[in-house]
């Protein structure tokens, strides 16, 4: 693009200078030309003009019927000027018709001497009638250039050009441009032509010339200068813009060396430098540890959901193994409703996990239309076994989503609820402007406030005397929580008007999502 932009400033620069110069050499032929013009017209003879000087300014100067008049001493070829001749043809003055004598008309010897018939006489009258006869040949010449000269008037007059007057010279020269050889050198010159009407030649025209050859010298040591000046120009400014570029991407290329460390070492928690400044890279160094940040959050926590499952899965695994074993060796002492028991809880992990999974993959929620009051009405119907009594307060809402997935939302609030009661869990739903409210309340010891965050997180018991019997795997509310938030809503826990937690599931209404 530099030597784009140089290339096209370097042609317009020499355009200007060429034209500058050549404006020049015009307004020094017009001058030139002007100056033997005007001494034609105060009546110098074309022989004896004062011409300016033969090398720069060769000089013409011919006349209407294109006849060379005049010309530069040395001038030896020339062209462009449309009279190729250098050397003057002479050219004889224009007659003057002479009155004719009349004097021995009146004598009286004359008349004596016709009538004497003397010899001496009648030679007089022959050389008289010779003498006449010339002269009326000399007066017809006149006459006859007269009349050519009103014919070339006439002429002129029909072309549209004014003609000129004796002495006056032409405003406008017209310009031409040729060649000329000077004393034996050649050079290319600009021609200015002028017209002149004078009283001995009639109208001449002048043809000065200026040499071209100031304009050329200069256009091409101009030329010659950016040959040699653009390419060094564009050598330093393309070393400046690679060590600008290089050093202005340095924290690049550093942000790049360090993630490939971190690709190779699988050590997440390495972070790229961020570079001091406030600009693009700095903020692309600052998100690019956000986003190593976020992976490596991610990253553990897969491990420990992983680590945990596993836990989870091992304690009912062994337990049904054992129990299993002891029934190959003593039949008598299997545990049947212990089994079944234990294979319950791991159908149910399994079933966790799976939904967990489908969760973390991005599944999307079906957009059927579902009334929390209907829902949890049959929930609650299908419970049975249940620690403490469930009681409802329901008004019919409608939202858009997943019939299964928040029938799991109600159960695993409600069975965690049991969990915790004292003596009954209420569920009560609602609509609440734009969206539709689930609450889950029971009255026991509640959540304590620096937890309510911590227990929506995946494995998380807060009571970890109590026996995983009990306790659960601490899965449902992270299941819960993450259902809301595919449904677009939210789950929350806060005290209870009664005592005890309220888990508050709010969801778009049906209405309002469409």
């Amino acid at each position: 693009m530099v030597a784009l932009a140089l290339v096209a400033a370097g042609t317009a620069v020499l355009l200007s200078l060429r034209t500058s110069l050549i404006d020049q050499a015009d307004a020094q032929a017009a001058s030139a030309a002007r100056d033997v013009a005007t001494q034609l017209s105060t009546g110098v003879a074309p022989d004896r003009l004062e011409l300016p000087d033969n090398d720069d300014h060769p000089v013409q100067v011919v006349d209407e019927d294109d006849r060379l008049v005049a010309a530069s001493d040395d001038l030896e070829e020339i062209t462009g000027t449309g009279v190729p001749a250098v050397t003057p043809v002479p050219t004889p003055r224009k007659p003057t018709p002479q009155p004719t004598s009349t004097d021995n008309s009146d004598t009286g010897d004359n008349s004596d001497n016709s009538d004497t018939g003397d010899n001496s006489n009648d030679g007089n009258d022959g050389d008289q009638t010779d003498d006449a006869g010339e002269k009326q040949e000399a007066a017809e010449a006149a006459k006859e250039a007269a009349e050519e000269a009103a014919d070339d008037a006439a002429d002129n007059g029909d072309s549209g050009d004014d003609p000129l007057e004796r002495g006056e010279i032409s405003d406008d020269p017209h310009t031409s441009e040729g060649s000329a050889r000077v004393d034996g050198e050649t050079q290319d010159y600009r021609f200015a032509e002028l017209t002149v009407n004078t009283e001995s030649r009639g109208e001449l025209t002048v043809h000065a010339g200026a040499t071209l050859a100031t304009e050329q010298n200069a256009v091409r040591t101009a030329l010659t200068a950016m040959l040699i000046g653009f390419p060094l120009l564009l050598a330093v400014i393309a070393a400046v813009t690679w060590l600008v570029t290089r050093r202005a991407l340095r924290p690049v290329d550093a942000i790049r060396a360090e993630m490939a460390v971190i690709t190779a070492s699988e050590d997440l928690g390495r972070r790229v430098p961020e570079p001091d400044t406030h600009d693009e890279i700095a903020r692309l160094a600052r998100t690019t540890n956000e986003t190593l940040a976020a992976l490596e959050a991610s990253v553990e926590r897969q491990r420990r959901f992983v680590a945990d499952a596993s836990h989870e899965l091992r304690s009912p695994i062994a337990s049904l193994r054992t129990q299993l074993e002891v029934g190959a060796a003593h039949p008598g002492l299997l545990d049947v409703p212990g089994a079944v028991e234990d294979t319950v809880r791991l159908q149910e992990l399994a079933a966790d996990l799976l939904l967990l999974a489908r969760l973390d993959a991005g599944e999307k929620p079906g957009r059927g239309r579902v009334d929390l009051a209907a829902l949890a009405r049959e929930e609650l119907s299908q419970r049975t076994g249940d620690r403490v009594v469930v009681t409802s307060d329901l008004d019919s809402v409608e939202v858009a989503g997943s019939r299964g997935q928040l029938a799991r939302v109600l159960g695993n609030l409600v069975t965690n609820a049991q969990r915790h009661a004292r003596s009954g869990v209420t569920v009560t739903s609602r609509a609440d402007g734009v969206w539709a409210v689930l609450e889950v309340a029971d009255d026991g010891d509640g959540v304590p406030r620096q937890e309510r965050e911590r227990i929506f997180e995946r494995f998380v018991r807060l009571d970890d005397a109590r026996s995983r019997d009990e306790g659960g795997a601490g899965l449902g509310l992270a299941i819960a929580r993450d259902v809301a938030a595919r449904h677009g809503g939210t789950l929350t826990v806060d005290d209870s008007p009664g005592g005890g937690a309220v888990f508050v599931l709010r969801l778009p209404a049906a209405t309002a999502a469409s």
